[in-house]
C-alpha cells in the first residue's frame, strides 16, 4: 500500500495569509503602493494569483510596475500576462521578482539590478539615532504636492518625467489616502528633499526619498528617514534600497533579508 504524499505549503499559494512571512507581506505592501499612485492618476491595475500590476498610462518614473506574488511555474505564461497588461502604454515598465528569473533580454527587457530588501523592527522596540533639527514639513495641499513632485523628479532624478505636467507622477487624490504621508525638507526656505512613507498590510515603508544634488551630504536622507520611522512606532518598516543607500539604512537599524530582481522595459515616450 502506497502512503499518500503530504502536500506541504510553499508559503506562496493564493490562500496563504499575507502575513505568513515578511517577504510575502512586503510584496503585497509594495503592490498596493503602486496601485495607489496608478489609481490617483486615473491609471489601470490588475491582480491575479501570480501577480499585481499598475500602469499610470504614461511615464511615471517609478509606479508602472508588476510585482510577482509567487514563484512562477510557467514563466512564459506569466511574462505574457505582464507584457499584455503593459502593451500600449508609454514610459518604462518595471518587473519585480523575489525569485531568480530567466534572462528576459530576448523579450525586450533589460536588467536594472538586484536591489536588497531591508527591514527594521518597530521604533518602539529599537532606539533610533538622534538627528539634527531640520525644517521638515508634512504636505497638506495640492500646491505642496506639486512642489514635492517637482523636487522628486529633479532629485532622484527621473529624466523620463522632465517637463511633465503636475500630477503625472503624484496625482492630487493621493492626499486623501491615509496610508500615505508626504514630507519635504527645507533649507534656506527652499524645498531640497522629497520623501514619502506608506502603511499597508501591517507594515510601513520608506516609500520614496531623494535630495537635490546641491543639498546632499548634509544628513537630510537620514533625518527624513528617522522622521518617517517615528510616525510608525509600532510597525516593522521595510524598503528596497539601492546598494548606495543600503549602508545608511543599516546604520538606522535595518537588516538585509534578500535581494530582488528588477527588470525594466522601455515602452517609448508615447504620443506627443
Amino acid at each position: 500500500m502506497t502512503a499518500a504524499i503530504e502536500q506541504l505549503s510553499t508559503g506562496w499559494e493564493p490562500d496563504v495569509p499575507v502575513g505568513d512571512t515578511m517577504v510575502r507581506r512586503y510584496l503585497f505592501h509594495f503592490a498596493s503602493l503602486c496601485d495607489a499612485f496608478a489609481t490617483a492618476a486615473g491609471g489601470r491595475t490588475v491582480e491575479s494569483a501570480a501577480l499585481r500590476a499598475s500602469d499610470l498610462g504614461h511615464p511615471s518614473g517609478y509606479w508602472n510596475a508588476a510585482t510577482l506574488l509567487q514563484p512562477p511555474s510557467d514563466w512564459q505564461a506569466t511574462l505574457d500576462e505582464v507584457e499584455a497588461f503593459f502593451a500600449g502604454g508609454s514610459g518604462e515598465a518595471m518587473l519585480w521578482s523575489a525569485w531568480p528569473t530567466p534572462d528576459l533580454r530576448g523579450r525586450g527587457w533589460h536588467l536594472s539590478g538586484h536591489p536588497p530588501l531591508l527591514i527594521r523592527p518597530p521604533a518602539a522596540q529599537v532606539r533610533l539615532p538622534s538627528v539634527a533639527d531640520t525644517d521638515v514639513r508634512t504636505l497638506r495641499s495640492v500646491t505642496e504636492l506639486a512642489e514635492w513632485e517637482r523636487t522628486a523628479i529633479e532629485a532622484y532624478p527621473l529624466p523620463e518625467l522632465a517637463g511633465a505636467p503636475p500630477g503625472a507622477m503624484a496625482g492630487p487624490a493621493l492626499l486623501d489616502d491615509n496610508r500615505l504621508r508626504f514630507l519635504t525638507a527645507h533649507l534656506d526656505g527652499h524645498v531640497v528633499s522629497a520623501a514619502a512613507s506608506f502603511v499597508d498590510h501591517g507594515v510601513g515603508s520608506l516609500a520614496f526619498g531623494a535630495t537635490l544634488p546641491a543639498a546632499r551630504r548634509r544628513g537630510l536622507w537620514q533625518q527624513l528617514a528617522v522622521v518617517r520611522i517615528r510616525t510608525m512606532p509600532d510597525l516593522w518598516v521595510t524598503g528596497v534600497f539601492s546598494d548606495f543607500s543600503r549602508p545608511g539604512a543599516e546604520r538606522l537599524g535595518f537588516v538585509p533579508v534578500q535581494r530582488f530582481t528588477l527588470w525594466v522595459r522601455d515602452r517609448g515616450p508615447g504620443p506627443t
